[in-house]
Order: structure tokens, then C-alpha cells, then sequence
């Protein structure tokens, strides 16, 4: 179990941080949640950089990115991943409250593999970050990390 790859959470909302956890947990997914509070510490884990300098190397099996965080949004992060060729091929799901429209469009004009918003109702809440974990970390088959063998 040891070699399944983590769920990076990148959240600053704690009510939403622990109901996202609790969601996770509720399914039984093995993989280790790594929580990041704004998009700086996202890219620094992602890159093993500052406080993350010492991890175990490796892309995580999904970031999920709520857009409005402080120092650096969500979006700012997934246009960062997408132009690394060592992050790349990581799906990003953007969980999220913002219902505005220029948020989705842009989120998927940079790649975004999911936009969720985060629903108002608990339960609804709940199983909308199950199928997310469920999906992302379990069913979907990643690519090796690092650059694509085509591209090298």
C-alpha cells in the first residue's frame, strides 16, 4: 500500500479542509492526503521545494485546487503545473466555490481535468469529494512521472 501515490489537497478553508478529509476517509481510500493551504505550498510540494524539500519524490495521483486562495489561486497553480513537463500529466480537479463562469472557462482553457463545485448541502458535499477520490486516486490510470517517453 505503501507505493500508492498521494492526493495533493490544496485548501485554506479549514471547514471545508476537514469536510473534504472526512469525505476521503469515509471511503476507505489508502492514499495519504497531502495538505497544502494556498497555491505557494502546492508548487513548492509539487517541486519538493522549501518544507517539502525532504519528501519522497513523485507526482501526486490528482491535486485538487480550490481557486481562491491567498498568495497564489488555484488557477495561477494549474497554469504553473501544466507548463512544467515534470507536473504536466497530473489530473487536476478544481473543487471549488466559484460558480463564475470566466473561473470554469479559464480553469479548462489550462487544462483542467475536473471543475467541482463544492456543493452548500453536507451530504452533497460529502459525495461529490467521494466520487472525486474514488475516480482520481483508485479507477484512473496514470502516466509515469516526469515527461512523457513521446516527448523526450
Amino acid at each position: 500500500m505503501s507505493d500508492l501515490k498521494p492526493i495533493l489537497l490544496a485548501e485554506d478553508n479549514p471547514s471545508d479542509l476537514e469536510l473534504t478529509l472526512e469525505a476521503l476517509a469515509d471511503n476507505n481510500l489508502a492514499n495519504r492526503v497531502a495538505v497544502v493551504r494556498d497555491g505557494v505550498e502546492a508548487l513548492e510540494y509539487l517541486r519538493c521545494e522549501g518544507e517539502f524539500s525532504q519528501r519522497k519524490r513523485g507526482n501526486p495521483a490528482v491535486a485538487i485546487l480550490d481557486i481562491k486562495m491567498p498568495r497564489m489561486d488555484g488557477i495561477e497553480v494549474l497554469r504553473a503545473i501544466r507548463a512544467d513537463a515534470a507536473l504536466k500529466t497530473i489530473p487536476v480537479v478544481m473543487l471549488t466555490s466559484s460558480r463564475e463562469e470566466h473561473d470554469l472557462i479559464r480553469s479548462y482553457e489550462l487544462g483542467s481535468n475536473a471543475y467541482v463545485v463544492k456543493p452548500v448541502k453536507f451530504s452533497e458535499f460529502i459525495d461529490a469529494v467521494r466520487h472525486i477520490g474514488v475516480f482520481w486516486a483508485m479507477i484512473n490510470e496514470l502516466p509515469p512521472d516526469g515527461v512523457p517517453e513521446h516527448e523526450r
